[in-house]
């Protein structure tokens, strides 16, 4: 049997010597940690009654989670620990901490069927993320279909999902019939993260450059409202892309006939049970 310290080359005093890791390898790995951090401290401001504090930490927990993937190609520092980690991070991030923050502030005033639409939100993440994982391993796909998501992104989901806690803030009033409905609501958006739908993701989108400036006043513009009128932002923000939804799928329909192929992605196989 080989000795488990075989692997480590001879230090000059006769000790093992550890391998080194840059910097730069860490710098990733940190950023998804400190993701993982804001996510479950949102949980805790949630069950603490300080709503609008846990919601700030599931975004900003959001946005280090998409960062540190983009930080990593970018320094060259990807690594499988890393791969690993992620999915971790999106599991706490996207999937459990928004139900249980949405479930502290209005589904629980549904009792049971508050706490299974929580727990099937959190599920579906799960098992988006497991199917996500799958897709991007799979080379038989169509490369135009790689500019499609199958099935409402996680993060999207996250946003999308806590939209009754964006209208609270806004004034309206949470209420027992409300929590039946957030529920409701709660089911249907969990259902939209494991569906086959086409969801368009943009990574393709180029801009003209005429119009260069315009994009980048407007994505300004949009900063600045989300700063000033956060809660009122971010429901029309929802408002919108829950709009855009029905359109991507009809925009994939259209594509997938004039490349005469399937109107849907292709469906995932066993392989993601192994």
């Amino acid at each position: 049997m080989t000795p488990p310290f075989k692997k480590f080359e001879a230090h000059g005093s006769g000790g093992p010597r550890i391998r080194e890791i840059p910097l730069r390898m860490v710098f990733p790995n940190l950023l998804t940690v400190l993701a993982i951090c804001a996510g479950l401290s949102g949980i805790r401001f949630g069950f603490e009654g300080r709503f609008e504090t846990a919601v700030v930490m599931v975004l900003i927990a959001a946005f280090l989670d998409g960062l540190d993937g983009r930080v990593a190609r970018f320094l060259k520092a990807t690594s499988k620990f890393g791969a690993q980690m992620d999915s971790i991070a999106d599991i706490v991030n996207f999937g459990v901490a928004p139900a249980l923050v949405l479930y502290a502030f209005l589904l629980d005033r549904a009792g049971s069927p508050g706490w299974i639409a929580a727990l099937l939100f959190a599920i579906a993440c799960a098992m988006r993320l497991a199917r996500f994982n799958v897709l991007e391993e799979a080379q038989d796909r169509p490369t135009w279909q790689g500019e499609y998501f199958v099935g409402v992104p996680a993060p999207a989901g996250a946003a999308v999902v806590m939209l009754p806690l964006y209208l609270s803030f806004i004034g309206f009033e949470p209420t027992v019939y409300g929590a039946f409905l957030a529920s409701a609501f709660t089911v249907i958006v969990a259902f939209l993260l494991v569906s086959r739908l086409p969801v368009y993701s943009g990574k393709s989108l180029k801009i003209p450059g005429d119009r260069t400036l315009l994009v980048i006043l407007a994505i300004v513009l949009y900063f600045l409202l989300l700063v000033s009128y956060p809660w009122y932002t971010l429901t029309a923000s929802v408002i919108c892309y829950l709009l855009f939804l029905p359109l991507s799928a009809l925009a994939y329909i259209r594509r997938a006939r004039l490349e005469g192929e399937v109107l849907l992605p292709p469906d995932v196989d066993a392989r993601n049970g192994d």
